[in-house]
């Protein structure tokens, strides 16, 4: 089947320049030329189509498009009487974003926000500034476009605390169900029974392609005690080749998943390149109007029941800024007019943090991306360039810091290798002589460091001041160093024997005085070389009016204002124990149905 639909994104410098140049577009224009052969199935066809001009008033507003807001906007456009715009600050996807193995292609182009943190005490010491690199998609289907695509959903634990933190309906029991909503597992009878659902818009499965090594390191797993298992079912400890949000070998972002199956709803509509400004409200403190730019103007539209924030932890709490809800004394040192005082708007942000150690192997037999994988997986989806390498293989540990009990580990592994030979990053399976490098990256999951953000200035565009704090709190160093003993182990096994793992020993910069693998050089090692995580969560906490830090309820509704809800990552209490993509989801799903039962009944 063919289609003469337009492509509204295409791959950008960065990529071509990282890829080879006139080869690398050669390619792509190969794969979108194919990619239109099949678009009843595939990107590019079926794309929302973006507005020029919108209605005056729409009842609902959904601010942010990305993992959370894609999911919220065809959801409450599911009901005919709604009408909802969705207000999105990028494009649309670049085709070449579906490929897996060049997802690390997209960071630090133009669909990433390319957010640093103000300079750090404790971490990031080497970088330049001491600033963390925080990577944010800004583009229709947000950092759902540019995330390793790892499906995650946190332990039990999580969720039931945060039912005990005062937020009644969100323990592990009540979040399940929309777990379950979205998903589409195509491996559901492998998987732990009752746990997952089947016939949702969201693909969930693994790669078709999975390097020998991905099974070696589980059985290294077994021998380090962890078993094998479904780390979204019974259990949240051990070993694992991950399912992911993809299908048929391509990424599956939330644009892709939720809103191209809505895009001939007469009663849903999309802005694309429109960035918030502010929320208006009535002296009631009531919201009646969203102000944003789009093509270098200011706009403003209409709401008659509800503004929904689904910015994420960076955006969502920069809106209620911008529209003066937040602390007080912030807003009025940058000349912001205050609506509300929320002493809690934020603040509580955090973020997972890791470090990366490199290793070489004596394995080279991974072909590199040329013009044979490259129509392997233009035909038949599958091959390099269908997966992530060793990027799809995690773990979930326990170290001396955690309760094995509680089945809520507190170290994640995460691995990279073995991806096709043009990604930027080093984490690439790059070939040394007769090695390969790839690298284990233990991952503090239950961070007590916590951070902050505040405006920059009184100018609606300007990048917040992020303040991450990472390693503040020296728990949080100390289960690092465990995770990084166990990683070494880990690497020491029988079963990876045969790939000759070997550390490399050269020192971390400004940690050369100090013994190498002692307690103190990694110590060192991990606040100079911080590897963060884009797991951002927090800034807009949801807790009991008790809780002083507290920006929405139970409900998602901010707190001091009528008409107004935030529904992201950027609303946990604590960020959950894994990647953060699948619980954003979730929250949408959860958010989608309260808001229903507010307007229906």
């Amino acid at each position: 089947m063919s289609c003469n639909c337009p492509l509204t994104a295409t791959a950008g410098p960065t990529l071509a320049s990282t890829c080879g140049g006139p080869s690398f577009m050669l390619f792509m224009g190969l794969l979108e030329v194919f990619l239109r052969s099949q678009c009843d199935l595939e990107d590019p066809c079926n794309r929302p189509l973006p507005r020029d001009r919108i209605n005056s008033r729409y009842d609902f507003v959904v601010i942010g498009g990305g993992s959370a807001g894609a999911t919220l906007a065809s959801r409450l456009s599911e009901e005919e009487k709604f009408s909802v715009l969705l207000l999105e600050a990028g494009l649309d996807e670049p085709t070449g974003t579906q490929i897996p193995s060049f997802f690390f292609n997209f960071i630090g182009s133009d669909i990433d926000w390319q957010y640093t943190t103000e300079s750090e005490d404790e971490a990031c010491l080497n970088k330049e500034d001491k600033r963390c690199y925080w990577p944010r998609g800004k583009v229709l289907g947000g950092t759902s476009v540019m995330n390793g695509m790892m499906y995650m959903r946190g332990s039990r634990k999580d969720f039931d605390d945060w039912a005990k933190m005062g937020n009644p309906g969100w323990s592990y029991r009540d979040v399940l169900p929309y777990f379950m909503k979205s998903e589409d597992n195509m491996q559901v009878n492998e998987m732990d029974y009752g746990y997952h659902g089947v016939g949702g818009p969201l693909t969930v499965t693994r790669f078709p392609y999975h390097p020998p090594l991905s099974y070696a390191i589980l059985e290294a797993g077994k021998e380090m005690g962890y078993n094998v298992v479904d780390l979204n079912g019974r259990t949240h400890t051990g070993f694992a080749i991950a399912q992911t949000t993809s299908r048929n070998g391509s990424r599956l972002s939330t644009a892709r998943a939720f809103l191209r199956p809505a895009r001939d709803r007469r009663n849903l509509h999309v802005m694309l390149n429109s960035t918030v400004t502010r929320i208006i409200f009535d002296n009631n403190k009531r919201a009646v109007a969203v102000e944003f730019v789009h093509d270098d103007k200011i706009h403003q539209v209409a709401v008659n029941n509800e503004v929904i924030i689904s910015g994420g932890a960076v955006n969502s709490p920069q809106v209620l800024l911008n529209s003066g809800i937040g602390p007080k004394e912030e807003l009025e040192a940058v000349g912001v007019p205050v609506l509300h005082d929320l002493p809690g708007v934020g603040k509580n942000l955090h973020n997972h943090a890791g470090f990366a150690l490199a290793l070489t192997i004596n394995d080279t037999d991974t072909t590199p991306l040329n013009w044979a994988t490259a129509m392997e997986y233009l035909l038949f989806r599958d091959g390099l360039m269908s997966g992530t390498g060793i990027s799809e293989v995690t773990a979930m540990i326990n170290t001396k810091y955690a309760n094995p009990s509680d089945d809520s580990p507190d170290i994640q592994l995460i691995f990279g290798g073995y991806l096709a030979d043009c990604a930027e990053t080093g984490m690439v399976g790059e070939k040394k002589g007769s090695n390969r490098s790839i690298y284990i990256i233990p991952t503090l999951l239950h961070p007590k460091s916590k951070g902050y953000l505040r405006l920059r200035s009184n100018d609606p565009l300007a990048k917040p001041m992020i303040y991450a704090k990472y390693l503040t709190h020296p728990d949080d160093v100390g289960s690092l160093i465990e995770g990084i003993k166990f990683s070494i182990a880990l690497a020491e096994t029988h079963a990876l024997a045969r790939y000759g793992f070997q550390l490399d020993k050269t020192p971390v910069k400004s940690c050369e005085h100090l013994k190498f693998g002692c307690d103190a050089y990694w110590e060192c090692a991990v606040k100079h070389d911080t590897a963060p995580e884009n797991h951002q969560a927090g800034s807009c906490k949801m807790g009991p009016a008790s809780d002083p830090l507290a920006v929405v309820d139970e409900q998602l509704r901010v707190r001091g204002v009528r008409g107004v809800r935030v529904a992201d990552t950027s609303i946990m209490p604590q960020v959950t124990t894994g990647n953060t993509n699948a619980p954003a989801i979730m929250i949408a799903e959860k958010a989608a149905d309260m808001i229903k039962r507010s307007w229906i009944g």
